[in-house]
């Protein structure tokens, strides 16, 4: 208690807090004491520094670019701070995902000249090291680049200089030596003077044998044997030869204005872009003294037709004005089998039987060139892509498909994996690839450039495929299949079978009828074997009409590409009529 007296003595001036107590209470009296810290003072300045630091690093931290949240408002200087630390623990280079931009890391431009590139590449492989682009330093074995100094390839080093002149004089000088020595010891084997000469190659100081006169039996099979080779090459080199003439029938190849007689009208446009069944004949086109194998329209605007004859030559007629024949191109020996136009129209391919294909300037019908492999071209076909018109494919009867380039006049690709004479060739996603058919029974699907195929279709069921048919809008293919049917291919990555679309009631067996689209794609069209052009409506897969075009077979149509309802078709019988 004595010890609590002070306390009550320091309150307001010695006065006690306590109240009185009531004479009826019992409970003791309570007194009110000031709080006072039991812990000893500790000074906290180095702990508040501590805690500011803290805060400072965590602000001036750069940001990591794969971080998709951040949690404060970043600086300039966080923002565009260089990485550096610790590599990633999960990229094998150490380079985060967000920093790479190739599959092997970080790549960046250098400009280096071709020949510093080759040298440091090639020292490389034959040393083990080579300069550091970016640095001034060395990358590889770096105690190879000590012990050779670091040369490189190119860089001989003095003494070998000196070594390989030491070795090259003395060369000179047994060479001199040699002219002195005795003829016969030169000549003897068993001599040293002869092994001093020849001992680079024991071969080298060799005698020609002596050619000792043949047989007749051998001397006559000699002959044999030169005279079908010579053939063979004859063959190869080249298909028959034939005069490339042309004889252009209009009245002038010039207008009053200047314009060339292949000019597209000015005034040919589309009407609407909604295409109707023909229904009556409106031309007829006799010139050809044989069948008529395939006709093309002029590109875009139709305005002319160019046919194939089986009498050896190509045509072309005039269809808007005055319906004759304009030009008759003669270039092949024997029947022409197919002709396409490049994209502007102004040149064309010919393949005939006579084994070659001509290159044709439609204008003035001179031959710009011609290819031959020795084997009979059954499909020609341009490469459609602008950028690409210089180049030619033809699929052959030996299997191949032979790609050209027209301007150099040199075979730059074979396809080779048809197991029987190609058909068709059609080109597919946005010209890309190519699908080409065969008497094989087979469709193949081929990378454009890529000798390798990239999509084989074959089934057990399925028959040969003469003609191929790209729809307008690029997603199907109509395959004429010799079964009197036509199939229809997806374009995609699959080229699946549509098993939901089948156009059938024609008859095509034996016969290589061209299957052909409307312009608007509702209308798949075709030829068949008894003279007849059948229509069926794309969506609903029915017969619309048929119309009796030929006496024999119907063996192409084509749709005009502007006019809307018209309708060209061509037969054995050597006429091609026009339907509106």
């Amino acid at each position: 208690m004595d010890l609590l007296q002070p306390y009550g003595e320091d309150l307001d001036g010695g006065q006690s807090h306590s109240e009185p107590s009531s004479p009826d209470s019992s409970s003791p009296p309570r007194l009110s004491l000031p709080t006072r810290s039991a812990a000893p003072k500790v000074d906290d300045t180095m702990l508040s520094l501590t805690v500011a630091g803290k805060a400072q690093t965590l602000i001036e931290k750069p940001i990591d670019p794969t971080q998709h949240l951040v949690s404060f408002n970043p600086t300039y200087d966080q923002l565009w701070a260089p990485i550096v630390g610790p590599s990633h623990p999960y990229a094998k280079d150490g380079l985060a995902q967000g920093l790479r931009n190739h599959k092997l890391g970080f790549v960046e431009n250098a400009n280096i000249e071709p020949f510093a590139f080759d040298e440091q590449y090639n020292t490389f492989y034959k040393f083990g090291y080579a300069a550091d682009p970016g640095e001034n330093s060395y990358v590889g074995d770096v105690e190879g680049f000590q012990k050779n100094d670091g040369i490189s390839v190119y860089n001989i080093p003095q003494h070998e200089q000196k070594k390989r002149k030491l070795e090259k004089k003395k060369e000179m000088l047994e060479e001199k030596e040699g002219d002195q020595v005795d003829a016969e010891e030169l000549d003897n084997p068993a001599t040293d003077t002869w092994l001093m000469k020849n001992r680079k190659s024991p071969w080298s100081g060799k005698k020609d044998w002596l050619q000792e006169e043949l047989t007749e039996e051998q001397q006559k099979y000699a002959e044999e044997h030169a005279k079908k080779k010579a053939e063979k090459e004859g063959e190869k080199q080249k298909g028959d030869g034939h005069t490339d003439k042309s004889i252009f029938h209009g009245k002038e190849d010039r207008d009053y204005q200047g314009r060339s007689w292949i000019a597209a009208p000015k005034d040919a446009k589309a009407n609407n872009d909604h295409c109707y069944i023909p229904k009556r004949l409106v031309h007829t086109w006799s010139g050809h003294t044989k069948g008529v194998s395939a006709i093309r329209f002029f590109p875009k605007h139709g305005h002319l037709i160019l046919s194939a004859g089986m009498d050896t030559k190509v045509k072309i007629w005039d269809v808007f004005n005055s319906g004759k024949c304009m030009q008759t191109y003669m270039g092949h020996s024997k029947a022409v089998r197919d002709i396409w136009f490049s994209n502007d129209g102004t040149k064309f391919l010919s393949a005939g039987y006579d084994k070659n294909i001509k290159y044709w300037d439609t204008e003035t019908g001179k031959v710009i060139s011609t290819f031959s492999t020795g084997k009979v071209p059954y499909v020609v076909r341009l490469n459609p892509d602008e950028d690409k018109q210089n180049v030619l494919l033809a699929g052959m009867s030996d299997k191949k498909i032979v790609q050209w380039d027209i301007n150099t006049g040199q075979i730059t690709q074979e396809y080779d994996q048809h197991l029987g004479a190609v058909n068709t060739i059609t080109f597919v996603d946005n010209n890309r690839r190519f699908v080409t058919s065969s008497d094989d029974k087979s469709l193949r699907v081929w990378e454009f450039g890529i000798p390798v195929v990239i999509k084989y279709i074959s089934e057990p069921h399925m028959h040969s495929m003469p003609s191929i048919a790209l729809h307008p809008n690029s997603n199907w293919l109509a395959c004429q299949s010799l079964d009197n049917q036509i199939l229809i291919y997806g374009t995609r990555e699959r080229f699946q079978l549509n098993k939901k679309k089948r156009f059938a009631g024609h008859i095509v067996a034996g016969y290589a009828c061209q299957v052909n689209f409307s312009p608007d794609g509702r209308f798949v069209m075709s030829g068949d074997g008894e003279g007849r052009c059948w229509f069926w409506d794309w969506k609903s897969c029915k017969v619309f009409r048929t119309i009796r075009c030929h006496n024999g077979v119907c063996i192409g149509c084509e749709w005009h590409p502007l006019e809307q309802s018209k309708v060209a078709t061509c037969g054995w019988d050597g006429l091609i009529k026009y339907w509106d």
